[in-house]
């Protein structure tokens, strides 16, 4: 079943039987994107909250300057969207985009608030879920305002080794808010540490 990777995700929070497992299938809708497909696009209505089953993809912030600013990456096995645009249903301000070829499992709005009438503990799954996205944005907001550029890159290969085979070298310089010449230096001088 090709869903076992979703159900499995669930499983790491909530029990589910197998009627609600039944259900739950049932309003799980699936997409293949091909590279560089845009899911979601400023502006827009955010009308899902996206599974990566396989591939990998990247929420984004365009400033009126053009200049991009990563705000998430997620890989298989992650949940991703436009948290407060598809909460409130208003106009996104991020984009989110597809750095290679991805299957996505997605859940549109209106069947994730009817899952929280007929299962009432997916609304527990997705508060955890919620939880853990919010802390990790707080401490990232921490790490910004008391650490070095160098220090939050080697945080960010520690924690997110996969994430950092996967995408560029200037999506992870957007990511942690320099410029990838800037990246480039910490890279060379991380090697000659290495070799010294």
């Amino acid at each position: 079943m090709i869903q076992n990777l979703v159900l499995q995700n669930i499983a790491k929070h909530i029990s589910l039987d197998e009627n609600e497992i039944s259900y739950f299938l049932s309003i799980l809708k699936e997409k293949k994107y091909p590279k560089k497909s845009m899911i979601l696009k400023e502006g827009e209505i955010c009308k899902t909250i996206n599974f990566v089953q396989s591939g990998i993809l990247r929420a984004f912030y365009r400033d009126q300057e053009g200049k991009e600013s990563t705000i998430m990456f997620a890989i298989s096995d992650w949940w991703i969207t436009d948290m407060a645009c598809f909460i409130n249903q208003q106009p996104a301000i991020l984009n989110i985009e597809t750095i290679e070829d991805s299957l996505v499992f997605f859940l549109q709005k209106e069947d994730l608030d009817e899952l929280y009438i007929k299962i009432p503990k997916f609304e527990r799954f997705f508060r955890i879920i919620m939880q853990n996205a919010y802390i990790r944005e707080q401490l990232r907001v921490i790490q910004n305002l008391s650490l070095s550029a160098e220090q939050r890159y080697y945080i960010f290969l520690e924690k997110y080794p996969q994430v950092a085979k996967q995408v560029t070298q200037k999506q992870i310089a957007s990511y942690l808010g320099i410029t990838p010449e800037f990246l480039s230096m910490i890279r060379a001088n991380k090697n000659k540490q290495a070799f010294s």
